[in-house]
């Protein structure tokens, strides 16, 4: 019979963490309720809608689909860290600026996923390439907004793309 509970150590926004955890609780719910950072939320709880979504060793995860124990060893990054380190000031900007904001619960998630998408586009965007309309609503397609209606967030996404590249808006 396996033990119930776990010692982890984790850095999680740049801060080395030791705790002792249940072995069925979720990366989510430890950042949430151990550790106080309450940006990711907790939504389907199913790995759907994207609201809980984080980087894990330098790629994105569903928080609600993975275990704290899992995470042992591992570097964390939450909404708090890539927005605190400036990361992403100019993806909130064109958010915020394109009203692609609305009510917030979706916004740390679809944040997180359009900076993947932006640094995975970083080398087309030195060349001026631009990705297209329907890559970026690809990428984010596994993030539910139910306020926006998507296209607010795509044109901000678009936007910050098009400003990397050295291009007007």
């Amino acid at each position: 019979m396996s033990e119930r509970f776990h010692e982890i150590f984790l850095q999680v926004n740049g801060e080395v963490v030791y705790e002792r955890v249940d072995a069925r609780t979720t990366l989510v719910d430890f950042v949430r309720d151990t550790l106080h950072l309450t940006g990711s939320h907790v939504g389907c709880e199913h790995g759907v809608c994207g609201a809980c979504t984080m980087r894990v060793d330098g790629g994105i995860v569903r928080g609600c689909l993975m275990l704290a124990v899992q995470c042992d060893g591992a570097w964390v990054e939450t909404i708090e860290y890539i927005s605190d380190t400036g990361y992403i000031a100019d993806l909130q900007e064109a958010f915020q600026a394109r009203n692609a904001l609305q009510c917030g619960f979706c916004t740390p998630g679809m944040l997180i996923t359009a900076h993947e998408f932006l640094l995975d586009a970083q080398e087309s965007l030195n060349k001026r390439d631009l990705p297209s309309r329907e890559a970026i609503r690809a990428h984010l397609s596994g993030n539910y907004c139910r306020c926006t209606g998507y296209h607010a967030i795509v044109d901000a996404v678009e936007a910050v793309a098009r400003k990397r590249a050295g291009m007007s808006e």
